[in-house]
Order: structure tokens, then C-alpha cells, then sequence
């Protein structure tokens, strides 16, 4: 009597090893930081846009250029056509102003380095965090205080976790992972 299992069964075990394979070297590498963009240097931008002249010195409010954070998944970048809304009377010689004018003129959008990014196994949602006024400071790090944008905060489940606790919001594995 053949005890081997059929062509299907053996290839569900197979896919089911390569999960836990890709789990595992996922949870070992992505705490330790090897993942794309992450460290202390920030990446290089198209325009040199400081977070700490608009944020900090301006005070202008995060949602009011990341406007999608109310409503959807990620925060998004604002569009040329909100930067010119206040650079077509501000900062109009600088250099960099100068650059976002030419990607206006040409009706191109600006092509911005992405520095935050959770894994495709992470199910993640700005609205219920800016809904529950959680401060972007939390996970972004003081933005308002940098020229260039680098991830500040490690971002892990630990993180998360805990902070889900002490706001007392859900814990359920599917909240973060579906």
C-alpha cells in the first residue's frame, strides 16, 4: 500500500513550508531594519522639501497637505497644484520653489521617494488612527523638527501592540492582518 500523499496534497504542503519560510525570514530580517528605506539617512527627494520650514517653523498642519490620512489607507503626498496654491505667492525665487513650478508648468506630477512603508502582509488604515486623535508624531517621529524625512520610529508589532493596548483599541490578529 502507497502511505505517499497525491500530486495536490504534496503541492498544499509545499506552498504551506514556503509560508512559514517566508514568515520566518520575515519576522527575523524586517525588526532588524533590512528593509528598503529604512535607517538614519533619508532618501534622497526630487525637491529638497523640509518638513521642518512647513510643519515646524509654518506650522502648517499635517492633514492639511495630507489630506487622504482622514479618509483612506495611506496619507498620500499632496499635489503639485495644493503646493502652488501657496507657492505662486511664497518663496516664488527659491530654487526649489523654482523646481516645483517647472513640474506645475509641465502638468507632471512630482515622482517623491517613498520613506514609509509597512509590509504586504500588514493591513494598515490612517482614518480610525487620525479618527481616534492619535498625534502623526507617534509613529512618524518629530517631522516637524526635520529637513529631510526619515523613518524616526521603528514601526513593528511590538509597536503597534502596545499602543493598541494602551489606547485600549483591538488586538485581534485580523484588525492588522487579513
Amino acid at each position: 500500500m502507497d502511505h505517499r500523499p497525491g500530486p495536490r496534497r504534496r503541492a498544499r504542503l509545499i506552498a504551506a513550508a514556503l509560508l512559514v519560510a517566508a514568515g520566518i525570514v520575515t519576522a527575523t530580517l524586517w525588526p532588524r531594519g533590512l528593509r528598503p528605506g529604512r535607517g538614519s539617512e533619508p532618501p534622497p527627494q526630487p525637491i529638497a522639501f523640509s518638513h521642518r520650514v512647513h510643519a515646524g517653523e509654518n506650522q502648517i498642519p499635517c492633514l492639511y497637505c495630507h489630506v487622504y490620512a482622514r479618509h483612506g489607507a495611506v496619507a498620500g503626498v499632496p499635489s503639485v497644484q495644493r503646493c502652488m496654491g501657496c507657492h505662486t505667492i511664497t518663496a516664488v525665487a527659491s530654487a526649489e520653489v523654482q523646481k516645483l513650478q517647472g513640474y506645475w508648468m509641465r502638468q507632471e506630477p512630482i515622482a517623491w521617494v517613498r520613506v514609509f512603508r509597512q509590509p504586504d502582509f500588514v493591513f494598515f488604515q490612517h482614518r480610525p488612527h487620525v479618527q481616534a486623535g492619535i498625534a502623526c508624531q507617534t509613529c512618524h517621529g518629530q517631522v516637524e523638527r526635520m529637513d529631510r524625512v526619515r523613518e524616526a520610529v521603528v514601526l513593528d508589532m511590538d509597536r503597534c501592540v502596545a499602543c493598541h493596548r494602551a489606547q485600549q483599541a483591538s488586538i485581534d490578529c485580523l484588525t492588522c492582518h487579513r
